[in-house]
């Protein structure tokens, strides 16, 4: 797995491509392993690599607390792309752990000569598992999302902002409970809770979208994010 040179026009194609998807390098929240491949990079990256782009430029505006976000950096090579041989092995290691599946032995005896007619049975007994999974109902993940949304100043009329949140309507986004939360000089914030689908709904998604209503909304931060 890996980016390759980050440096480089390839390795920027790479996690340009591998950004497509995708709002961070792992998770849904700002980590150290967005750290670890922003310091990598020499600069932004072009205005053509616009996946790459918006991603560099969100890490960016965390310069000052990088050393803050979760996580453990590790190193650049640990983090991208998976690659073919690498996706094999882990398919064939979950069907061997697989508790359903123990009927189906993948692999044969250790001694067993690896020739043509063992190759066939063993991507025989690889299709059947393959086919016995896919029949397994597909869990969607989910995330219990509460957000804090900071008005202008106190004079920002606050229900007709949290009306403007609430329009905000996308596939898989279920908005929740909200409150007016004190933070200073007369001024209160919005927090409100929502549900996503995490294959749906991101953070910078939302993010985007509650601060284009910029007449009433100065700012958007993820106060708490849990799986669920």
């Amino acid at each position: 797995m890996g980016f390759g040179d980050l440096k480089s026009a390839s390795g920027l194609k790479v996690l340009n491509e591998f950004l497509a998807d995708k709002s961070y390098i792992e998770g849904y929240v700002p980590s150290q392993a967005d750290v670890a491949v922003f310091d990598a990079l020499s600069g932004a990256p072009s205005a053509d690599l616009f996946h790459a782009l918006r991603w560099y430029n969100h890490i960016k505006s965390y310069e000052k607390k990088k050393a803050s976000l979760p996580g453990v950096k590790k190193p650049l090579g640990k983090y991208g792309p998976v690659n073919i041989e690498d996706t094999t092995d882990s398919a064939l290691k979950e069907a061997k752990e697989d508790d359903d599946d123990d009927d189906i032995d993948l692999f044969g005896s250790d001694d067993e000569e690896e020739s043509e007619d063992s190759k066939k049975i063993r991507e025989e007994r690889l299709a059947q598992y393959e086919s016995k999974k896919s029949k397994k109902p597909a869990l969607i993940a989910k995330s219990s999302i509460l957000l804090d949304v900071k008005p202008w100043d106190d004079e920002t009329d606050m229900s007709k902002l949290e009306e403007c949140v609430r329009t905000i309507q996308m596939e898989g986004l279920l908005w929740g409970s909200s409150k007016l939360v004190p933070v200073g000089y007369g001024i209160k914030k919005l927090q409100i809770q929502c549900v996503v689908e995490d294959d749906k709904v991101g953070t910078d998604v939302l993010e985007e979208k509650i601060t284009a209503f910029e007449d009433f909304v100065q700012s958007m931060d993820v106060a708490a994010f849990n799986k669920i």
